[in-house]
């Protein structure tokens, strides 16, 4: 089965823990503190593996978790990083994050990496909070927590030339008789569910990619039927060959076909109407001259070049195979997704340390940066309690609850901590 979207949850690992530690040597009578930091952890990183050709393989795993880093030691010895998780992906993978719908990566070579979600900072140990006045702290930190979030795998073809038209036209056969694809063929009066792609090499020993966009019906440029699905396939390549029923085989209109699916592609995307385009009026084995020049006076305003071929006979196909080579090498190739960030692939929200609101008679406060202050502070630790509360004071969440009129003895409330205010 082709499947080209897919929704995943992915979770980078967890930094580990530092470590509470003092130097316990036989002749170091006061060794100080030597706990050491917790390691990276792993992330969620994507690779283009050249031999899929489809998303198929999420519809059975859905969420994805990186190793936890590994916690801290005595001797000052860092924890081990977690392991990264690699998701294998098909070329032309787009991965968006699914809330905003905001472009992460386009992944189009073999081999091609990006990291998508970062694991989390290890834990800082004891001995990085010694200091004149506290040389034996009793408290370390704990690791931060990795990136998370749902993304949406969304998978385009990459090809040269797109094969469009309406179902039974005839693009299933001209692929598999110009190429070493093997489409399943038949009489259909609907259309095929899965794009196929093939190599054309011409008798000059040009080549290039060409795709079978599954039969596009009218409306699809709005999403009826599967429109969009197959809509998206065309977006990457650079030439629309555009395949006509010229004969009229399923007691249709060729030069209303034409107009219909032009009209879907111009409904779905102004810069994909815009493509460059030829036709391919095909199944002339099954039809007159006159059929044929008939078409080709209905549709002469549009300037595109018409080659009459059929598909089974193989007349034709030479002039337009030459025809597609010619113009590939003019054109350029097609521009990826223009909304990517560079370098850094994935970033958080931009977001404020902290936000203080009153609720009835509690003071709440929350914020990234308050959360893993506490996620990384061990209450029950007098030390840790008091290194928290200074963070507390010097990145002005004190002064913020004094302007905002706090009394002594209401109560503050940080996520799962509740204290009373005290001056």
């Amino acid at each position: 089965m082709f499947i080209d979207v897919a929704k995943i949850f992915i979770k980078a690992g967890k930094g580990g823990n530092g470590a509470v530690s003092f130097r316990r040597e036989k002749y170091v009578p006061a060794g100080g503190p030597d706990g050491g930091n917790g390691g990276k952890g792993g992330d969620i990183v994507f690779e283009v593996d050249a031999s899929m050709r489809t998303l198929s393989d999420f519809r059975y795993k859905r969420h994805y978790k990186a190793e936890f880093g590994y916690d801290g030691s005595s001797a000052n010895k860092t924890g081990s990083d977690g392991k990264d998780i690699i998701i294998k992906v098909p070329p032309g993978t787009i991965i968006r994050e699914s809330e905003t719908q905001r472009v992460i990566a386009d992944l189009t070579t073999g081999g091609d990496r990006r990291i998508v979600a970062r694991g989390g900072k290890g834990g800082k140990g004891n001995s990085n909070f010694a200091i004149p006045t506290r040389q034996a702290p009793t408290f370390a930190k704990s690791g931060y927590n990795g990136e998370e979030m749902w993304v949406t795998l969304e998978l385009k073809l990459i090809a040269d030339v797109g094969l469009v038209g309406f179902p039974n036209a005839g693009k299933s056969t001209l692929l598999s008789v110009v190429t070493e694809a093997r489409p399943k063929i038949a009489n259909y009066h609907f259309t095929t569910l899965s794009p196929n792609l093939g190599v054309v090499r011409t008798q000059y020993g040009d080549s290039f990619v060409m795709a079978d966009i599954p039969g596009l019906i009218e409306g699809a440029g709005e999403g009826t039927g599967l429109g969009h699905d197959f809509l998206r396939h065309i977006e990457r390549t650079r030439l629309i060959v555009h395949v006509v029923d010229v004969a009229g085989t399923e007691g249709r209109d060729p030069a209303s076909d034409f107009h219909i699916i032009n009209r879907e592609l111009k409904n779905y995307s102004l810069r994909l109407s815009e493509k460059p385009q030829i036709i391919a009026a095909n199944k002339t084995d099954a039809c007159d001259g006159d059929t044929v020049e008939l078409f080709k006076q209905e549709i002469s305003d549009t300037g595109f070049e018409i080659f009459p071929i059929s598909s089974v006979t193989k007349q034709g196909l030479k002039p337009l195979l030459s025809s597609i080579a010619r113009m590939l090498k003019d054109l350029p190739e097609v521009p990826l997704a223009e909304d990517i960030e560079e370098e850094v692939v994935y970033r958080p929200k931009e977001q404020k340390p902290f936000d203080i609101y009153k609720e009835n008679s509690v003071y709440i406060v929350t914020g990234a940066w308050i959360e893993r202050l506490l996620e990384s502070t061990n209450l029950d630790n007098h030390d840790s309690l008091q290194y928290f509360q200074r963070a507390l004071k010097s990145r002005g969440v004190i002064d913020a609850l004094e302007n905002l009129g706090i009394n002594e003895g209401e109560t503050v409330k940080i996520y799962d901590l509740e204290f009373d205010y005290i001056r």
